[in-house]
């Protein structure tokens, strides 16, 4: 059910963040970021220490790329990231990518600021994390009534409203750009979650890359090693681009067999197939279905149980994930819209009292869980 507000949903991503608004009580709708309904979450700092964010803060990279983070959330750890002279503190970082979100929104809305802001966090972030994300959107000027809801919770919400019919648990299995979390709810409440934070597209583009190194850097080992481990301005800017090339390549193919990387000098272009990609993430994708299937176990549930299993975030699209949850689960995932937009979507479908804590407890009113089945099988 939409709220009679105006409500900014925010999923704040690893690589890249996706907002929507719903004015009045009306179905949302994407907010729009350089005719994009995608934001880079990337932070470039400015030589006086101001922050510039998404397209802006990539172009500055292309100058020094050691003023540049492109995965502020996958550091929120760190309490201080390094960049060029400048020391910023994390949730500074969070802030700024905030903040463009909130001047965004309220140009949408005419000036005038939401009455809620929504925003998604991994499922697995505890007190501590949450405590983080709530003092960057203060930052950002996010004064009035907030809402912190869980990742899986989000996506599931959007399905559920989008199928038009009761579901039941849903198993929603997301992967990100920095992590991969897993999750079966039910209603508002997290039956059982888990996850890998070494599994995300971020990864797979570095896999990406040894294998596209194992086949070039012959020609110039050395050259190579400065890619990896750059020592100047100049060793910045190739890695960048390259790592650029090869996301793209990743991307593409999704689409296609096969698709070519533009290498920097003296390396010549390289030609890498969906069957070289698959065989390199495969056995990251087995450990995650393994994962899931667990996961659906620890809440009570077999497969055949669920209302569905829904696939959330951009490596989504790679036709070996869906063939191996299949494979695993024996029931076909399926995905709906864009898999980027649904947790930002799937925000403005849950309650707005919140009460999100301890997700080993339901949140906002109490749903009965579904009735415990027989000892689970092998499946």
């Amino acid at each position: 059910m939409i709220d009679s507000m105006d409500v900014l949903g925010i999923d704040f991503g690893t690589s890249s963040t996706v907002a929507s608004i719903a004015v009045g009580g009306q179905l949302p709708r994407p907010i729009e970021f350089d005719a994009s309904m995608t934001m880079s979450s990337a932070i470039f700092v400015n030589d006086d220490g101001t922050l510039v964010v998404g397209r802006e803060a990539e172009r500055k990279a292309r100058l020094d790329p050691s003023r540049f983070e492109p995965n502020p959330k996958r550091r929120i750890d760190e309490g201080t990231l390094r960049l060029g002279a400048h020391d910023v503190r994390v949730t500074d970082a969070f802030a700024a990518v905030l903040r463009r979100v909130r001047e965004e929104a309220e140009r949408a809305l005419g000036g005038l600021s939401p009455g809620q802001v929504r925003i998604s966090h991994p499922a697995r972030w505890g007190a501590a994390h949450q405590a983080v994300l709530r003092e960057a959107a203060a930052l950002a000027g996010f004064g009035g009534t907030m809402l912190l809801v869980p990742e899986p919770v989000a996506a599931a919400a959007h399905y559920s409203a989008t199928a038009g019919r009761p579901l039941g648990p849903l198993a929603v299995y997301d992967l990100g750009a920095g992590t991969f979390d897993c999750a079966v709810v039910h209603g508002f409440s997290v039956l059982a979650d888990d996850g890998f934070a070494d599994l995300g597209s971020i990864d797979i583009d570095d896999a990406l890359l040894m294998h596209i190194g194992r086949e070039v850097s012959h020609r110039d080992p050395q050259q190579w090693q400065r890619i990896l481990r750059p020592v100047s301005t100049s060793d910045r800017r190739d890695r960048r681009a390259l790592l650029q090339d090869v996301k793209g390549a990743k991307e593409s193919l999704s689409r296609h067999t096969s698709t070519a990387v533009p290498m920097p000098e003296p390396f010549q272009d390289v030609m890498v197939t969906r069957a070289e990609l698959e065989a390199l993430v495969r056995p990251s994708f087995l450990r995650s279905a393994e994962l899931f299937a667990a996961t659906i176990r620890a809440a009570g549930l077999t497969p055949r149980q669920l209302g569905g299993v829904y696939l959330v975030g951009g490596p989504s699209r790679m036709p070996l994930l869906a063939s191996l949850l299949h494979h695993q689960l024996g029931i076909p995932p399926a995905t709906r819209d864009q898999p980027e937009t649904a947790v930002a979507l799937g925000l403005h479908h849950v309650p707005a009292t919140g009460g999100f804590g301890d997700l080993t407890v339901p949140a906002f009113a109490p749903v009965p869980p579904p009735p415990h089945p027989p000892a689970p099988r092998p499946w």
